[in-house]
């Protein structure tokens, strides 16, 4: 267990990036990881870390959803795929058996936590991370499968715990002619489907543009769908995907009289050079984006860039 003061002193954890962060877990004395590295996850820890599947038997050839089971002690979190400006997202480092072939992780809509007194994106409570898994054809029926990995994470509260561990899933293979409704796992299967269905994703009914100068990008975002009732979105939360709006900072959302909201975001001091010519994340309200309430939208817009004026 890592005390803020302990890895990540108060008045440096603003200058911490994904990749400062993960430099600074590596400089972690080996000491304490031994005692998490080979060991499993106990309840009685801030992160409980589990390996399922949506079925309790491989069809040879047929892709099914495997993935990361975490279950977070309540006051703690760990991170997305790009945490903000600090935190590690968790990692799942397969070894599979010949033939196999294993998708990255498909990412559930991202929340707003907090590492300590600063904002990040990641999660909490008890969800699923999903990775679609394709076997080969050639899977002999009655035979067993062993799925294994290296999975590694960052889990923040009132104090940060890095950990890793192996895990592993045992999976019968059925026949190639076996009916698909008798593979399901129906303990998971709609846990996963829920996960899925909230991974973000493009959505029609909206027009988007944004623009940056070096310091702040600005998003006008102006409804084109019927079902979008004038002045319905009340809050609106970005999430960055490559790190170039700072997450801890404030976000300010203005209603325009055309209907319109307005976007304020600041430009974070880490962002890589030379600045990102597209604004790439998660848009996010609680009012939802559309008629079925979706609450989570993917964009990937160009910025008009805003040049300074010499004087």
């Amino acid at each position: 267990m890592l005390s803020s003061d302990s890895i990540f002193p108060i008045d440096l954890m603003p200058t911490l990036s994904f990749r400062s962060a993960f430099s600074a877990l590596l400089a972690v004395p080996a000491a304490l990881f031994l005692t998490l590295a080979g060991s499993p996850v106990h309840a009685a820890e801030p992160l409980e870390v589990n390996l399922v599947a949506n079925v309790t038997q491989v069809k040879p050839g047929v892709p099914f959803y495997a993935g990361l089971h975490l279950v977070h002690r309540e006051g703690y979190h760990t991170y997305w795929k790009f945490p903000g400006i600090v935190g590690v997202p968790t990692s799942m480092d397969w070894t599979l058996p010949p033939g196999w072939k294993a998708d990255d992780i498909t990412w559930p809509e991202p929340k707003q936590v907090h590492m300590f007194q600063i904002r990040a994106q990641g999660y909490h409570g008890d969800m699923v991370l999903p990775v679609r898994l394709i076997p080969p054809n050639d899977l002999a029926p009655g035979t067993t499968v062993t799925l294994k990995g290296k999975t590694s994470w960052m889990c923040c509260g009132r104090d940060c715990n890095p950990g890793f561990n192996e895990l592993t899933l045992e999976l019968p293979i059925a026949a190639a002619d076996a009916a698909p409704e008798t593979l399901m796992n129906t303990k998971w299967q709609e846990r996963f489907n829920a996960a899925l269905a909230s991974s973000p994703k493009p959505l029609k009914g909206w027009m988007i543009v944004a623009s940056r100068d070096d310091k702040s990008v600005v998003v006008h975002l102006t409804p084109t769908g019927e079902d979008i009732p004038k002045g319905k979105i009340k809050e609106v939360l970005f999430f960055t995907d490559d790190g170039l709006v700072n997450a801890d900072k404030d976000q300010v959302l203005k209603q325009l009289p055309n209907g319109s909201l307005e976007l304020r975001l600041e430009v974070s001091q880490y962002a890589e050079q030379p600045l990102a010519k597209r604004l790439v994340g998660v848009l996010q309200s609680e009012q939802g984006w559309d008629a079925k309430g979706t609450n989570s939208m993917a964009i990937d817009v160009p910025l008009i860039v805003i040049e300074p004026v010499d004087q």
